[in-house]
């Protein structure tokens, strides 16, 4: 145990042989079994072997399996071994401006060496294709913290990376950019024209912004024409949702070191996988019977779980990947480019959909200058400036506060700061001139979306 961890520390450092052994796994304890995903031609069910062509084995078996928990391989934990356990944090100085009677914790998963939570499942990811004999990965990235992620870990286990990052965010993030060529990887504008779903895009509108679905159609595509070559994927599947669990089990003991326990959970959601890795083992034992209230918080310009709809849909724009049932706003909606380029994708997790619709989690949505607020609040106090992403939690964990100060009620809040604002300067810069703006949500463009959706038979 730490030194740092009496009742006036801020800190709570768990020592190395606390780093969790095993991956938690919520479809073991979902009311309902998981909706298996659909072949995007037939319609039919597919199983792992129709995945085969995309993901390697040690994957395929965990996106599958009901198992409760999964051990993580020890060449894995020897590389989290690098950053973790992860620091878990009170912010007793924000609590103090907020004069708030609540409690405020948070998990730091910037002190990765890519700066955020995607390493605890690129690690994994990578190893399993090494172990498979795959030479080469293609993935895509928003606002660059997967590519990096799988960059860092492709390197440590001597696969090539090609990452297919959204162009908005390729444009915003140019340092993301370089941190992927310092790991090794290669780094293209998504749409691009090496592939025939990027050259689709790029015919009928030259200066897409792209998005997530696009460069997801453009990894996939190119991982299906070469034998040597898988797709990765930083969110959204069981499989990444799983591999994060190691946030919240870590969590877990540092909230009792601190002698407290969380009424409130909350994470940012895009694809789904930090908020996913804090709140699963929560929802576990809420499934029990525990209190707690768990809240995914989404951005208003691209609000999947607050406006969209509970339907088998693609992955993917360009329709390559399998049918997935998620909370969804069609794989044809274009997002707009804003600077939280990593919850710019039109889908939720299908385990995080599920764990919605049985009521385990409740989502809000934010702006993003709001939330840029909430985070420069956040980094003059507690010194740390958040990823845009994280900031939409620490406005939810704000007005969370303010609530409980509210009702006199002394809640103990826990959020996931998933990563670090180092790269993101460009976005605080646009904030600080008055050049941020909040997008008008468009209604007609999440039908026409909708409109489109796959008509799959169940």
């Amino acid at each position: 145990m730490s030194d740092r961890t009496t009742s006036e520390s801020t800190k709570y450092l768990l020592p190395e042989e606390h780093l969790p052994k095993a991956w938690y796994n919520l479809a073991a304890d979902l009311p309902g079994p998981m909706p298996p995903p659909r072949h995007p031609l037939t319609g039919q069910p597919m199983g792992p072997d129709d995945l085969a062509p995309m993901f390697p084995k040690g994957v395929l078996e965990q996106e599958a399996s009901t198992e409760r928990y999964i051990d993580i391989p020890a060449p894995v934990r020897e590389v989290y071994r690098l950053w973790r356990p992860s620091p878990l944090i009170r912010a007793r100085r924000l609590e103090k401006a907020l004069d708030t009677p609540a409690r405020i914790f948070f998990k730091y998963e910037g002190v990765s060496p890519a700066g955020s939570h995607k390493p605890n499942s690129a690690v994994a990811q990578a190893f399993y294709n090494q172990q498979d004999g795959i030479k080469r990965l293609t993935t895509e990235t928003g606002a660059g913290q997967w590519g990096c992620s799988l960059a860092f870990a492709g390197n440590l286990f001597g696969l090539s990376v090609e990452v297919y990052m959204v162009r908005i965010s390729y444009n915003q993030k140019p340092y993301r950019r370089a941190l992927m060529e310092t790991y090794g990887a290669t780094c293209i504008p998504s749409p691009s024209p090496n592939t025939a779903a990027g050259r689709a895009i790029l015919e009928a509108t030259p200066e897409s912004n792209g998005s997530l679905g696009i460069a997801i159609s453009e990894a996939v595509e190119l991982a299906l024409s070469r034998d040597d070559t898988k797709y990765a994927l930083g969110s959204v599947l069981n499989h990444v949702c799983l591999h994060q669990t190691v946030i919240g089990e870590e969590a877990m003991l540092q909230m009792e070191m601190a002698d407290a326990d969380p009424d409130i959970v909350i994470g940012c959601v895009g694809g789904g996988s930090n908020f996913a890795g804090l709140s699963f083992p929560y929802m576990r034992e809420k499934l029990k019977g525990k209190k707690v209230r768990c809240i995914g918080v989404e951005p208003t310009s691209c609000p999947t779980l607050t406006k969209g709809s509970m339907a088998y849909d693609f992955g993917d724009t360009g329709k390559l990947t399998p049918l997935m049932k998620m909370h969804t706003l069609g794989s044809n909606f274009m997002p707009p480019g804003t600077h939280s380029g990593g919850l710019r994708y039109h889908g939720m997790a299908p385990m995080v959909s599920q764990a919605m619709e049985h009521g385990l989690m409740e989502a809000r949505s934010y702006q993003q200058t709001e939330c840029f607020a909430a985070a420069v609040e956040f980094a003059r106090l507690e010194g740390i400036v958040p990823a845009p992403e994280s900031s939409h939690a620490i406005k939810a964990v704000r007005d969370e506060a303010l609530r409980c100060k509210a009702e006199g009620k002394a809640e103990t809040i826990l959020f996931n700061l998933s990563g670090h604002g180092h790269f993101d300067m460009q976005a605080y810069m646009d904030y600080f001139a008055g050049k941020m703006t909040d997008t008008p949500f468009d209604d007609a463009a999440l039908q026409a979306s909708l409109d489109t959706l796959p008509k799959v038979a169940v």
